[in-house]
């Protein structure tokens, strides 16, 4: 990608955190954050086919609020990209979903993929999951910007 590419991808990503700060402004329901932050990443990002959330229940990630075909229910920590994340406490960036060992295909259309882990404190949440049909649609700039955006959006809910 060229300078201009990386500039106008940098500026999408401020406005996506900064219409989350909006968007939950004076809303603490973590249910309903959830959800308006699933449909924002699946109505403001290009080039998706699912955005959502995979909430820790136990020892395995329980579907969430969501945009996109129907999904996998449950998925044990450890398993797939989401579990992995979970497990590893950390973001994972798929450049392609078929190259990942283990990937747990939802979607068939689905070429690449991001998870990044939610954390209250050390405590973990659960992971928000995007996926495209695009390959290496997710990079280093993404990664910064939705780590954000789920900092934002943990820090603007109260979770039970």
């Amino acid at each position: 990608m060229d300078i201009k590419e990386d500039q106008l991808r940098k500026k999408n990503l401020q406005g996506l955190n900064r219409e989350l700060r909006a968007l939950i402004n004076g809303e603490r329901d973590w249910l309903a954050n959830l959800a308006n932050a699933a449909a924002l990443l699946y109505n403001r990002l290009e080039m998706l086919n699912w955005a959502g959330f995979y909430l820790l229940k136990g020892d395995e990630l329980v579907l969430g609020p969501f945009q996109g075909l129907p999904a996998c229910i449950r998925i044990p920590l450890g398993k797939g990209v989401c579990g992995d994340a979970a497990s590893k406490r950390q973001t994972i960036v798929v450049a392609d979903v078929q190259q990942y060992p283990g990937h747990i295909a939802c979607d068939q259309a689905s070429s690449s993929e991001i998870v990044i882990p939610m954390f209250k404190g050390e405590h973990i949440l659960g992971v928000m999951d995007i996926d495209s049909p695009i390959r290496e649609r997710f990079g280093r700039l993404e990664a910064q910007y939705l780590e954000r955006f789920v900092e934002i959006l943990v820090e603007g809910s109260d979770f039970a």
